[in-house]
């Protein structure tokens, strides 16, 4: 929406309806020492709209964008081809101008496609069930901590070391208003995740294990082997999975034991959008449903007989008392979650799976070129789409030079663990079925150039 400034006289004439006469009567209760003598320092004045058009596409034009360039970030927000129906039809006024079902009389869309929604998304992770959304990965994995603590009564939470470092920072900033306790560590350079160490963080205390599946350096932990730890030790086991297209190839994390799964659903449908909006996937256990947040939406039947949708499950502090409301998540991202719904119905379960296959190909042809390189080692031994290559420097200036070469080469380790030297050398490397030959090539020779 444009922003049209009103016109002196139309100033004018509210502050007379409302008998003020000047628009600095209206702050006469705002101390003098606090308000602006004039206009702020550093800030330009106003320009037309068409200057400041001009400006902000200069602006723009300094950014290397996903498409225009060959593309190998991933670490937690996946380019995947969206096919244009998504938009289309997410942009039908039954969907686009649809808000919260407080009314499911008039509501029947809305609460049909969260169903359908909920559906898919329980069966991709294997869960019991799973809610009408969350706003994103991270902050669903807090929500998952914070209902661990609630079912286990207990408040100390097991991160593993590959969990991704904004996850980590997002659960540490609402631990410090819970109390929750949170055992974290950084990722070691190694081929396979370590397990161990996670398993023997855990103990009598612990509410929860934290494991990201494939983890953030994309490998591939055992989640059956730290189920069972954690249940042994009366805790849950939370998996989070940040590229939800890699469940169409690898088991389903509820099929391994985690008592609630969450994920970032932003690869589905939904598209990178400069960071946002994006959609939290959040699945558990049948016998922990009560203490899920978010909502959960039912099918029943009318008074006459017919098929109709329901919010079943609302323990949010709009709809009950605070002391027994699981969150105060205030909405479900609706409108991500009707594209991820649409592009996983386009798929179907055999396109997810074929997509899958796609994307780990592609992978494997971009390990293949990049071990080629002098100094370049692949870390991992197994991974999705998605893996650790060590270079013979630090990876944030490899990756700045090949920005320059109008190469996106990856995500730097040393930007996502700024204090952590020894992993200053990683580079995170991601492949999805828009790579093409020609770009893995591109990478593969400016990255001998560069490293030359």
């Amino acid at each position: 929406m444009r922003y049209l400034p009103l016109s002196l006289a139309d100033r004018a004439e509210m502050l007379g309806v409302i008998g003020a006469g000047s628009v600095d009567d209206l702050f006469v209760d705002v101390p003098a020492a606090a308000r602006l003598p004039g206009p702020v320092a550093g800030l330009p004045h106003h320009a037309s709209e068409m200057a400041v058009e001009r400006h902000m596409t200069a602006l723009a034009a300094q950014n290397l964008s996903a498409g225009a360039a060959p593309f190998f970030l991933g670490a937690g927000a996946y380019r995947h081809h969206v096919p244009a129906s998504v938009d289309h039809l997410i942009q039908r006024g039954e969907f686009l101008t649809a808000y919260t079902p407080y009314q499911p009389e008039i509501a029947q869309g809305t609460l049909q496609v969260l169903f359908e929604f909920q559906t898919q998304v329980a069966r991709l992770l294997g869960t019991d069930v799973a809610n009408a959304s969350m706003y994103d990965g991270s902050t669903a994995c807090w929500e998952a901590i914070a209902m661990a603590a609630r079912i286990t009564r207990r408040k100390k939470a097991v991160l593993s070391g590959g969990l991704h470092p904004h996850y980590v920072s997002t659960a540490a900033t609402m631990a410090r208003f819970t109390g929750d306790v949170l055992d974290t560590r950084a990722p070691m350079l190694d081929a396979v995740p370590d397990d161990a160490a996670t398993i023997a963080a855990i103990d009598a205390e612990t509410s929860c294990v934290v494991v990201q599946y494939p983890d953030i350096l994309g490998r591939i932990p055992d989640l059956k082997k730290i189920a069972a730890a954690a249940q042994a030790h009366g805790a849950l086991m939370i998996a989070v999975v940040t590229e939800p297209v890699a469940l169409g190839l690898i088991e389903a994390p509820g099929k391994l034991g985690a008592d609630i799964v969450v994920g970032e659903g932003q690869a589905l449908g939904v598209g990178l959008q400069f960071g946002g909006p994006y959609l939290g996937l959040f699945g558990c256990r049948e016998k922990y449903v009560r203490q899920m947040p978010g909502r959960l939406c039912g099918q029943t039947v009318d008074a006459t007989g017919k098929r109709g949708f329901v919010l079943t499950l609302s323990t949010r502090e709009q709809h009950i008392r605070r002391e027994k409301a699981t969150s105060n998540i205030c909405t479900n991202a609706g409108l991500c979650a009707l594209a991820f719904s649409i592009h996983m119905t386009l798929l179907g379960g055999a396109g997810l799976a074929q997509l899958a296959r796609v994307n780990h190909a592609r992978a494997q042809q971009l390990a293949t070129r990049l071990a080629a390189v002098p100094g370049v080692t692949v870390l991992n031994r197994a991974y999705f789409n998605e893996f650790t290559v060590i270079l013979p420097r630090d990876a944030r200036d490899v990756v700045r030079e090949l920005a320059d070469l109008r190469v996106l080469g990856g995500v730097s380790l040393g930007r996502l663990y700024p204090h952590e030297a020894a992993l200053a050398n990683g580079l995170l490397v991601t492949a999805t079925e828009l790579t093409s030959p020609e770009d893995i090539e591109a990478l593969g020779k400016a990255l001998e150039g560069v490293l030359a």
